[in-house]
């Protein structure tokens, strides 16, 4: 099948390494060889700013040696001012960018007339784009761009798709079709488990057990990628993994946190292939094409089928050669998920998460948006948003609440000038209602949340080099003296001025570890399946033996798990009664579970005492065991539950303040000054506890209550395994700890319950001391 050029969108699956981007790329070279189009034809809008890099150093290569007048370049935060002002007056033929350019660019008043030439928009790994709100950012701004250009042609450009019909109705300008395209896949990737000499250990996420194994391969290899799920997980291995490397081989890391420069160095060394090895996170997930990559590692389970075979792919960016990949799993049961996911990866069985509509909070985003670039009519703006994917059934009333919320701040708020943003005209137009505004709104668009971060320097006496960034809850437990991991080196703290982290070199000395936050993935629940497929096979000859023998040693003294069931287990240990709930619901909903369930408990009078959760399992211990655990997973209950820990909690909060500055109620940028984190917490926690008092259904609250059930809580993953297993309640009662529940002991995160279980021990230890003293009957 052959694309057509002028097909209003196309959707292009292609193995990493067969040539995606260059095909995206053809119909645009060919009609800009004449030399006679004057302005910007193609928009290339990619995730990351290095992979514009990329495609850029890329791209000029055919340009150059076939001599085409092509202009070519990128506008990404690292452009320049004066770079970006000449790019609007005289655009180039081909721009390069990333999703918040591309809407800030949609902002100005003399959009109209930059992109009046536009033809073509390519949107590469459109898959990481659609996961996420910078995708639904990404569409709206296209829709406008249709409204510019209305024969505009879009191509997306992925190489991991689980679900290509979804992908193209997010592409697509409504209603026109899509167009989908499937490559050949190639040769399978070679992918096993990595040898240790070591069994893992049975908790922990470290893999510190791996080293001489995986420093043997990065030996037998040219270059090789060790990918970590967090970016403190990375600094810790990176540390470890420079301790063991005696022989002094090149060897760097790479993660969002670390200093922009440090990372282009990074780049930079592996394109001239002076790298042995690199340690890195999901900043090098995507298709920088790096060929002399021969061996991608991933420590720890990849929770994710799709982001596995991503990963793989950098392995060997060729289209003819298979990508290698070695697994190592961080701990015993991430054996069996590793094999899940090999497995999973072998079958081409991709998984992922379907998106709901489109947020509402990217939606009042674009409002003001549109409002910054000149007035404009509702009934047009509407038309021109749910032509785009995500809000294609985008109700009137839902927009209509929206434009309110830009224009007055809403019921509570309205009587505030700050947050009347918006007004009518006479003549029925929409515009800002002071036009000063607009620079305010433009500094502060973008979906991507910071976290609250301090800048990390070394002390001015020694240049003021910059390393990167740390959290500011971590910097805030500093004192001088104290040392820390970062971009792979051991500091010691040496003060806070002028909000930036001054540090020093340290030697020698073993760090505390920046808690970087990153991304802390859940299991999918296509793997959660896979996994609890995989525990019902008679026995597990593709598992190694230590973790077979573990799981037949469950099986012996209790069960294991089951799709379509839930299995509880209550057992005594350590003077506690304790209650294991395999959920398999993902380490946020596990969370979630234990905080519902302990409430329930101490409803019905169990006295639980706290619980710790994982992927897989909610374990609770306190002073009774239930008999009956089903009343206990009484949906309405736990629904009634969760409402009343949410209104308070801090998690509402968090996804609060979040949603607030996406929706341009809150202001990170204002002025060239960049609010703390704590400034910004303390504005919005004063936001959400006066909205929760007097207008509790205000937009802005019932935006932030979708995004946490989706979110932080992943309250919809525990009401899917209920619906699931129904009444399949399997309760197994044994006399110690089984081989299943006995590693979540060791795990860390426990979570404290206070209540009436502190009560009754402390009323059973007075009687103790008073009958050991003799007192008990005086003065009855």
């Amino acid at each position: 099948m052959v694309a057509r050029a002028d097909a209003p969108a196309t959707l292009l699956i292609a193995p990493t390494g067969g040539g995606k981007t260059m095909a995206g790329f053809l119909p645009t070279l060919a009609e800009l060889a004449d030399g006679r189009h004057t302005g910007l034809h193609t928009l290339y809008v990619s995730p990351l700013k290095a992979l514009a890099a990329d495609i850029k150093r890329n791209l000029r290569t055919p340009v150059d040696e076939i001599g085409l007048p092509i202009r070519i370049e990128d506008r990404t935060g690292d452009t320049s001012a004066t770079q970006k002002k000449r790019q609007r007056a005289d655009p180039p033929h081909i721009l390069l960018t990333t999703p918040e350019s591309l809407a800030l660019l949609t902002s100005y008043e003399d959009a109209p007339r930059m992109f009046a030439g536009l033809q073509r928009v390519v949107v590469d790994e459109i898959h990481a784009l659609a996961e996420s709100k910078r995708g639904d950012q990404l569409m709206l701004a296209l829709a406008r761009l249709q409204s510019l250009c209305p024969g505009l042609r879009r191509v997306g450009l992925s190489a991991t798709v689980e679900d290509p019909a979804a992908i193209a109705q997010l592409l697509a300008h409504h209603p026109d079709p899509c167009e989908i395209l499937m490559a050949d896949p190639g040769p399978d990737p070679n992918i096993a488990m990595l040898e240790t000499a070591e069994a893992p250990p049975w908790s922990g996420g470290g893999a510190a057990y791996a080293i001489p194994a995986v420093l043997e391969q990065v030996r037998q290899h040219k270059t090789t990628l060790i990918f970590h799920n967090t970016r403190a997980q990375a600094e810790i291995f990176f540390h470890n993994l420079w301790l063991a490397n005696d022989e002094g081989l090149p060897i760097g890391i790479h993660h969002g946190s670390l200093d922009r420069q440090r990372r282009e160095r990074v780049e930079a060394a592996m394109v001239r292939g002076e790298l042995r090895a690199i340690v890195c996170t999901g900043s090098l997930d995507l298709g920088i094409d790096w060929g002399d990559v021969d061996l991608v590692i991933q420590i720890g389970a990849p929770k994710n089928v799709k982001r596995l075979v991503q990963r793989i792919g950098r392995a060997n960016h060729r289209y003819n050669a298979p990508s290698k990949a070695l697994l190592v799993p961080a701990n015993r049961f991430e054996v069996v998920e590793c094999v899940a996911a090999l497995e999973a990866a072998r079958a081409h069985d991709l998984d992922g998460e379907p998106r709901g509509p489109g947020p509402r909070d990217v939606l009042c985003q674009h409002i003001l948006i549109a409002a910054c670039a000149g007035p404009f009519d509702a009934d047009a703006l509407y038309a021109e948003m749910t032509g785009a994917g995500p809000y294609a059934d985008l109700e009137r009333v839902e927009f209509d609440a929206c434009l309110d919320f830009c224009a007055t701040g809403g019921y509570a708020l309205r009587a505030y000038d700050r947050w009347q943003r918006l007004q009518q005209r006479p003549d029925g137009l929409w515009q800002l209602r002071d036009p000063r505004s607009a620079q305010r709104i433009r500094m502060n668009i973008g979906t991507i949340q910071d976290t609250d971060t301090l800048k990390v320097r070394m002390r001015r006496n020694r240049g003021g080099k910059p390393l990167g960034e740390i959290e500011e809850g971590f910097a805030a437990s500093l004192s001088p003296g104290d040392t820390f991991l970062i971009g792979g080196q051991v500091v010691r703290y040496e003060g806070l001025r002028e909000m930036v982290v001054e540090v020093s070199r340290e030697r020698g000395r073993k760090p505390k570890i920046a808690t970087f936050m990153g991304t802390k993935f859940a299991t999918s629940t296509q793997l959660s399946a896979r996994i609890l497929d995989m525990l019902q096979q008679k026995d597990w000859p593709q598992l190694p033996r230590h973790t077979a023998d573990w799981l037949a040693l469950q099986r012996r003294m209790s069960r294991l798990p089951q799709r379509g069931r839930l299995l509880i287990e209550s057992f005594p240990h350590d003077g506690r009664e304790c209650v294991c709930v395999y959920g398999f619901a993902g380490r946020n909903a596990q969370q979630t579970l234990g905080l519902l369930l302990t409430k329930r408990m101490e409803e019905t009078g169990l006295h639980p005492m706290g619980f710790v959760a994982t992927d897989y399992a909610t374990l609770i211990w306190g002073l009774d065991a239930p008999t009956d655990p089903r009343p206990l997973f009484d949906i309405d209950a736990l629904r009634d539950g969760l409402d009343t820990w949410l209104a308070g909690n801090a998690v509402m909060k968090r996804t609060f303040r979040a949603s607030a500055t996406i929706a341009g109620l809150i202001e990170r940028n204002t002025g060239g000054q960049r609010k703390s984190g704590r400034q910004a917490t303390f504005s919005s926690d004063i936001l959400y506890d006066t909205l929760l008092k007097y207008d509790p259904d205000h937009l802005l609250m019932r935006i932030t209550r979708a995004e946490a059930m989706r979110g932080l809580v992943d309250f919809g993953r525990i009401e899917e395994m209920i619906a699931r297993v129904g009444a399949r309640i399997d309760l197994v009662r044994v006399g110690r700890v089984t081989p299943l529940a006995a590693p979540l002991f060791l795990e860390v995160g426990k979570v404290p319950v206070k209540g009436a279980a502190e009560e009754r021990l402390l009323a059973e230890e007075s009687d103790r001391l008073l009958a050991e003293a003799g007192l008990v009957g005086i003065g009855a």
